[in-house]
């Protein structure tokens, strides 16, 4: 079990003068409310980020969506939320973190409202762009904040496996109010739930979170770095999320894939000239920050096939409307949520995080091979119930990742390395959007231009995305074997 820090608590008034490379003395009662607040945060978050997906036919009805502009209401949010991760995480180390996480939920919650508000694909659209742009100030500091206040190996852990819960179980959750809200009121009310939520963190936040007052913008802000960085990422996320559209060998994607490889390679040798960087290189040279990362970016993207591809397979050919949907997937946010907050924490402590990470891959990779049998009839009990439990694989892996892509960073990059750990989560699921949502959809015309019929075609595209998939988590697994060192647990 966790034992508590051995340090004596001081005032929390303490923390107000704290820099970012010093750990600020919060009392233990007050950094668990800390953890709530950063929970609670994260949770606003991944509930926004799966949460439409189960609204987006109602959306498309009420507001006129073309098929390819719907695509937008994620797209949009994607790409704001990668593209800023890096430099809200660095805004973080400069002007404290405690002010950009709290400049972040404002501006989440006022775009909250405005999507809620929004009548017309265009207003939707903005207002999503906006919540990209409050979620990365938001989350690229969060686990920054995390390790400061958790200092304790034991303490820390539970407070991973804490947080991690909330992520873990928040898309799945997502998906269960998604399909409810949107049935029972309307889909605006899948943004408007944001607003208590977002002012009561805010509230809390500022009681709770000890203040920084960081090293200063005098520091050394690179706004050459960060505007090169920022826009390359903008632009690879967008060229991934086109590559439906347009295809990946066409003039369009070959184009702004080059010019946004030239981007991030400017960005990579102003690095390594910078007096200040951003970025500095020496993060890459850290074995366990690129496994990890390495790891989360193959993981999410093969987790899309669960969190969307499952929620339409369900939709568009067993029939299932928002709600039946939302409910399905229920047993999913539950077994992720149980084994996340109440076993990664002493799992980690007791067989080290590489060692379970391996095993909640494997149980992933277990759920995304029976997928690729399911039928175009599936029982849900004995067709997709036991992809419901095997994917509690997920509250394994993704507290061990945390804290692995955390364990190695010093107090002044904790929050740089937070945000490169955030950015990664962004790029694997827009990965995941643009390759998984293409293989199915080009295998579901092929299909059906030789003449099956529409539910077989769509399932056969399914399959071939749990296939990829499944693909994708055994890479991880082979990942984490071979560039992951092993703890002294494991």
């Amino acid at each position: 079990m966790p034992t508590p820090a051995t340090n004596p608590p001081t005032p929390a008034t303490n923390a107000t003068t704290a820099p970012l490379d010093s750990t600020p003395d919060t009392p233990r009662q007050g950094r668990w409310a800390a953890l709530a607040v950063l929970s609670a945060a994260m949770l606003m978050t991944i509930l926004d980020g799966s949460i439409v997906t189960v609204a987006m036919p109602a959306i498309q009805h009420d507001l006129g969506f073309s098929p390819a502009g719907l695509s937008w209401t994620v797209n949009a949010y994607l790409i704001a939320f990668g593209g800023l991760l890096l430099l809200s995480g660095r805004l973080g180390d400069l002007i404290g973190r405690r002010t950009v996480f709290l400049a972040g939920n404002a501006l989440f919650t006022a775009a909250s409202l405005l999507a809620g508000l929004a009548t017309t694909p265009g207003l939707l659209i903005a207002a999503r762009f906006l919540q990209g742009a409050g979620s990365a100030l938001a989350s690229a500091v969060v686990l920054g904040i995390l390790v400061t206040l958790f200092t304790d190996p034991a303490e820390r852990a539970k407070a991973i496996g804490v947080f991690s819960f909330t992520g873990a179980a928040g898309a799945s959750i997502g998906q269960v109010l998604g399909g409810v809200l949107t049935d029972a009121l309307s889909w605006h009310w899948i943004f408007f739930i944001n607003l208590p939520i977002g002012a009561a963190t805010i509230l809390f936040a500022l009681r709770t979170l000890p203040a920084d007052r960081g090293s200063g913008l005098s520091a050394g802000a690179d706004i050459l770095g960060a505007a090169l960085v920022t826009s390359g990422l903008m632009l690879g996320i967008y060229t991934v999320v086109k590559v439906e559209e347009h295809g990946w060998l066409t003039a369009h994607t070959l184009l702004l894939g080059a010019l946004s490889l030239a981007l991030l390679a400017a960005f990579a040798l102003r690095q390594h000239t910078a007096r200040t960087p951003l970025m500095p290189l020496r993060l890459l040279r850290d074995r366990t920050v690129i496994g990890a990362n390495t790891v989360q970016v193959l993981t999410l993207s093969a987790m899309f096939a669960f969190q969307i591809i499952v929620a339409l397979y369900m939709q568009k050919v067993l029939s299932y409307n928002a709600s039946q949907t939302g409910l399905a997937m229920l047993p999913a946010a539950v077994t992720i949520g149980g084994v996340s907050l109440f076993f990664s924490a002493r799992l980690n402590t007791r067989f080290g995080e590489r060692a379970v990470l391996t095993t909640g891959l494997v149980l992933l990779l277990a759920a995304m091979l029976k997928l690729t049998t399911v039928p175009v009839d599936a029982d849900y009990v004995t067709d997709l119930l036991p992809v419901m439990l095997l994917i509690a694989g997920g509250g394994l892996v993704l507290p061990a990742l945390a804290s692995l892509g955390m364990s190695t960073a010093k107090p002044d990059d904790a929050g740089l390395v937070s945000g490169l750990f955030n950015t990664t989560q962004q790029v694997g699921m827009a990965l995941g959007v643009a390759v998984l949502s293409t293989l199915a959809a080009s295998t579901t015309r092929t299909h059906q231009s030789s003449g099956t019929p529409e539910p077989a075609a769509l399932t056969a595209g399914y399959h071939t995305a749990f296939t990829t998939a499944a693909v994708l988590l055994a890479a991880a697994i082979a990942v984490t074997l071979t560039v992951l060192r092993k703890s002294r647990h494991s």
